[in-house]
């Protein structure tokens, strides 16, 4: 896995020190989200991509007939590196750091808040605000709910981890009776 992580990386920053010197790095990052939507919603092509028994030009002009037309030509020409180089499985994965340093270049901190509910607008505009306090950034906010969180929210937002859940309360009383 960290192989994995570490070609990813390697990958991202190729593609974002390309980007940041031709001035595109918001182009770049609109073509990903296209590449990456469209690997959501057709999940088997990625093991298409990736299979040995497909020549590897066949896995080419394959993602030449995706996406030629509606992503930039440098997206174009990484999905196809990625491809030769049997490294399509990291594509997830580069596409997100890619982010991650488009995001940083920007200011602007990602924050994914889990909570038992769904929240309403104004928390949102609430928790919006107190997280840009806390970071100095711009902040976007990916929200999710999930029954795993049994009531309050979990925030990751530039590597920390903010936990009000009522679990982590009732674990962190549960260490003070313990002792």
């Amino acid at each position: 896995m960290i192989a994995m992580t570490e070609t990813s990386k390697e990958y991202a920053e190729a593609l974002f020190a390309l980007a940041l010197e031709e001035g595109i790095t918001e182009e770049i990052s609109e073509s990903l989200k296209i590449v990456l939507s469209q690997f959501r919603a057709n999940p088997m092509y990625a093991d298409f991509l990736a299979s040995p028994n497909i020549t590897v030009n066949d896995r080419v002009n394959a993602i030449d007939e995706a996406f030629s037309g509606s992503v930039h030509e440098y997206v174009l020409s990484f999905l196809k590196l990625l491809c030769r180089k049997d490294s399509i499985r990291c594509m997830y994965k580069a596409i997100y750091d890619y982010e991650d340093l488009f995001r940083e270049s920007k200011g602007i901190a990602h924050a994914r808040v889990i909570s038992a509910v769904p929240l309403k607008s104004d928390e949102k505009t609430k928790l919006k605000a107190k997280l840009e306090s806390l970071t100095g950034k711009k902040v976007e906010m990916e929200c999710i709910h999930s029954s795993s969180v049994l009531g309050g929210i979990v925030v990751y937002v530039d590597g920390r981890v903010l936990d009000g859940s009522l679990r982590r309360r009732l674990h962190d009383l549960k260490e003070v009776i313990a002792k």
